[in-house]
């Protein structure tokens, strides 16, 4: 059996419901490591800095929120893929999202189509 190519997506998300419906739609395909706030985010991302391909993470979480922990995974890598989630479709907080470091900001609910097509941008390798 040939290797899969399988990439690592940490997940930020604080709601156990969000969380599973993400896993659902990617985990057939990738690896994930999931963070319940945006600090728990910081930490595995530096755990994880070799291999994780990209970020999902949810703006709003306890602790420190996306925001907060984008700006500090960005200060450490320029290239990662940060991809947001808000339920928010506010223009105001796609600026916020994407001044904060964001690759791009996906609006809740999240899709099946938009989330998987959104990491086939930055993870070209990966086959749905």
């Amino acid at each position: 059996m040939k290797n899969e190519y399988r990439p690592l997506i940490l997940v930020a998300e604080d709601d156990d419901s969000n969380f599973k419906l993400i896993k659902a739609i990617i985990g057939k395909k990738c690896d994930v490591k999931w963070a319940r706030t945006g600090e728990e985010m910081v930490n595995l991302f530096r755990e994880n800095r070799e291999e994780a391909e990209a970020i999902l993470m949810d703006i709003k979480m306890p602790v420190m929120n996306g925001l907060e922990a984008t700006q500090i995974i960005r200060k450490e890598s320029e290239d990662i893929p940060i991809i947001m989630q808000t339920a928010y479709a506010f223009s105001t907080d796609r600026e916020n999202a994407m001044q904060s470091g964001a690759t791009e900001v996906l609006v809740k609910p999240i899709t099946l189509d938009r989330l998987r097509g959104c990491l086939s941008k930055y993870l070209p390798d990966l086959v749905w």
